[in-house]
């Protein structure tokens, strides 16, 4: 009778034990991070979290928590001209800046993106930079040659100033979907008859809307938030809303300002939930 071999233990491919997800390995700079990361967050959210429930206070200075709860302060925003004008004045400034900003960075990514000429490169970061020059600095700069061209105080001056602000966000966006366009949509339809004019009407234009119309969403939150160059340029007749909170704030402190506030929150949030929703659709028909 002749002895068997012993069994040999069963073991895993290789490649099967490669294909285990890892185990989550506990790491007290992982905590760390995202205790962090919390915090950060937490920092950030807290004024909208304050701010909210102020703008509804029975009383009749700011305070928080608030002592009651009442829609006063939303009904003195609306019943007073100073600001009601002052928003007014700032939507006019935001929609003719959107418009004219929109336009302008629709034609300037094209020739970013499709052209083919000396200096693009240069062009494109004096464009893009007063997203990193301080506003500070671009304020004194465009007061400096409005002084001279007699534009200080004029509604043309400040939307062209607050268009030179919000160019780069539709510049952006827009050469963001032009970069991921497939450019053979274009030739098809040419080959097919189209003239340049129908070929970005019909085609380009509907596939590169999603960034379009986040751009212009920037450019009009970009205007109607801007405070810096309003205060060099606007003037007392062209007073903005932002212009008539920080005077609000210095004057009187009272929580017709937290009202404000939370109104814009709201209409920030909600325009920025569009401008995504947009996006995504966007990416999903193509």
């Amino acid at each position: 009778m002749t002895a068997q071999p012993a069994a040999q233990p069963r073991t895993r491919p290789v490649a099967e034990r490669q294909a285990r997800p890892p185990r989550f390995a506990f790491s007290w700079s992982r905590v760390l991070l995202a205790v962090l990361c919390g915090l950060v967050l937490l920092f950030l959210i807290a004024p909208v979290v304050i701010v909210i429930p102020m703008s509804f206070s029975a009383a009749k200075y700011l305070s928080f928590p608030p002592p009651g709860f009442s829609l006063q302060w939303y009904e003195n925003f609306f019943n007073r001209s100073d600001w009601t004008s002052a928003m007014i004045q700032s939507i006019r400034v935001a929609f003719t800046v959107m418009i004219l900003a929109t336009v302008l960075g629709i034609m300037a990514s094209l020739a970013l993106v499709r052209g083919n000429f000396p200096g693009k490169d240069l062009i494109n970061a004096v464009i893009v930079s007063p997203l990193i020059v301080p506003t500070i600095i671009v304020a004194i700069a465009i007061y400096g040659i409005y002084a001279r061209l007699h534009l200080v105080q004029t509604f043309f001056g400040l939307v062209l100033a607050h268009t030179v602000l919000a160019l780069p966000y539709v510049i952006v966006n827009v050469t963001a979907t032009l970069r991921g366009f497939d450019i053979r949509l274009e030739q098809a339809a040419q080959n097919l008859g189209a003239n340049p004019l129908q070929t970005f009407r019909y085609v380009t234009l509907p596939l590169i809307a999603p960034g379009i119309f986040a751009g212009a969403v920037f450019a009009f939150i970009a205007s109607f938030d801007e405070l810096i160059v309003a205060l060099f340029i606007a003037g007392a007749q062209g007073r903005t809303l932002p212009m008539r909170m920080f005077e609000g704030l210095r004057l009187e402190i009272d929580p017709t300002i937290a009202s404000v506030s939370s109104m814009l929150i709201t209409f920030s949030v909600l325009v920025l939930l569009s401008a995504e929703l947009v996006r995504r659709r966007g990416r999903t028909e193509a």
